[in-house]
C-alpha cells in the first residue's frame, strides 16, 4: 500500500523549501531553492515544479501525493493568489494556486506563510490542544497567524492578522509595503539589522561588529556577537523585544491567546529574544491579562518547521478523514 503524502511549499523572500510528508509530520524529502532565482514568477514555478516532478520520480511510485500546501507572503487562502507581498521580487497580483495545479495536477491549498506556520504548530507542534494561540514568525519580515477557539482568523478578504504592518512609530523606518514604521522594520532579520546600525551612529561603545561591512551584517552576527557578551548587539536584542513585546501586548487586548509561539530564524535567538520580549509584553499589558499568556518556542523540527506548516493545509482542506 503506498504511503499518502502531502507536499509543503514555503515560499520564503530569500528561500523557498519544499518537502513530501506524511500525516505524522515525518519529512522524507527536503529540498531548497533560491526564490529569486528568477525576478519571474512563471520562471520560478517551471523550476520549482520540474524539481518536485523529479524527487517524487525518486521514489519510485512508493508514494500516493494527496495535495500541495503552500505557505507564502501575502497569500490569500480565499483567492489562491499572491498579492502584492513587500518581500517578494514577483509584483502585483499572481494566481499561484492556478500556475501550481496547472503544472502538477494535484489540488493546491495556500495561506501566508504565518498561518501555514500556526496550522504546523496546531497539528504537530507547540499548539496541541489550543484553540487560541498566535503564532508570530520572524524571518526576512514578521507575519502572524491568529488562531480563535480553533479556527484560523482571515477575515472577510482573507488578510485579517497582519501584525507586521501594525505601526509602531508614524514616522519610523520606511516598511516595503510603503508605510513607515512597520513593526516588521524593528522585529525581524532586517528589523534588528537596521537597530544594529542605527547604534552605531549613535552610541560610541566599541563592538566586534563594527569590524563587519555594513552590507553583509546580519542577524546571525548580532546573535553570535550577543553570546559572547557585546554591548551593542544585547541592546539590539533589548530594543527589538522591546518593539515586539508593546505590540504582542496589543495582540493579547483583542484575542486574549492562551500562547503566543515564536517561529522563525530569529526566534532561535532564545533568551535574547525571549526575555526582553516577555518583559515588555508583560509591562504593557492590563491587569487582567498579566501572567496569563504563554510566551513559547516553536516545537517544530527547525530543519522542516515552515515545510510541516505548509503540508499541514493538505491534511486539514483537501483530505477528507
Amino acid at each position: 500500500m503506498k504511503k499518502e503524502i502531502a507536499i509543503g511549499i514555503d515560499i520564503g523572500g530569500t528561500n523557498t523549501d519544499y518537502g513530501l510528508v506524511d500525516s505524522e509530520g515525518k519529512c522524507y524529502v527536503k529540498k531548497s531553492l533560491r526564490t529569486d532565482v528568477s525576478e519571474n514568477a512563471e520562471t520560478f514555478l517551471d523550476i520549482l515544479c520540474d524539481d518536485l516532478k523529479k524527487s517524487i520520480t525518486e521514489k519510485n511510485g512508493n508514494f500516493e501525493i494527496k495535495g500541495i500546501g503552500v505557505g507564502a507572503p501575502n497569500g490569500n487562502f480565499f483567492t489562491g493568489k499572491i498579492e502584492f507581498a513587500p518581500n517578494l521580487k514577483w509584483k502585483g497580483v499572481i494566481p499561484l494556486v492556478g500556475m501550481i495545479e496547472e503544472r502538477m495536477n494535484l489540488p493546491v491549498v495556500m495561506t501566508n506563510d504565518a498561518n501555514a506556520a500556526a496550522y504546523g504548530e496546531m497539528i504537530y507542534g507547540a499548539a496541541k490542544g489550543m484553540k487560541d494561540f498566535i503564532v508570530i514568525t520572524l524571518g526576512t519580515g514578521l507575519g502572524s497567524g491568529i488562531v480563535i477557539n480553533g479556527e484560523m482568523v482571515y477575515g472577510h478578504d482573507g488578510f485579517a492578522g497582519e501584525l507586521g504592518h501594525t505601526v509602531v512609530d508614524p514616522e519610523g523606518r520606511m516598511c516595503g509595503c510603503g508605510k513607515k514604521g512597520c513593526l516588521e522594520m524593528y522585529a525581524s532579520a532586517t528589523g534588528i539589522v537596521k537597530t544594529m546600525h542605527e547604534l552605531f551612529d549613535t552610541r560610541k561603545e566599541s563592538s566586534s561588529l563594527r569590524k563587519i561591512e555594513r552590507p553583509k551584517l546580519t542577524s546571525k552576527d548580532i546573535f553570535l556577537a550577543a553570546q559572547t557578551g557585546d554591548t551593542l548587539a544585547l541592546e539590539a536584542f533589548e530594543l527589538t523585544g522591546k518593539y515586539l513585546g508593546i505590540k504582542l501586548a496589543d495582540a493579547v487586548l483583542f484575542s486574549s491567546p492562551e500562547a503566543i509561539i515564536l517561529f522563525g530564524g530569529l526566534a532561535r535567538a532564545g533568551e535574547f529574544i525571549f526575555k526582553p520580549t516577555k518583559k515588555y509584553m508583560e509591562e504593557y499589558l492590563l491587569p487582567i491579562y498579566k501572567n496569563k499568556v504563554s510566551l513559547l518556542p516553536s516545537e517544530l523540527d527547525k530543519e522542516n518547521a515552515a515545510v510541516l506548516g505548509a503540508a499541514a493545509l493538505v491534511w486539514k482542506y483537501t483530505v477528507k478523514k
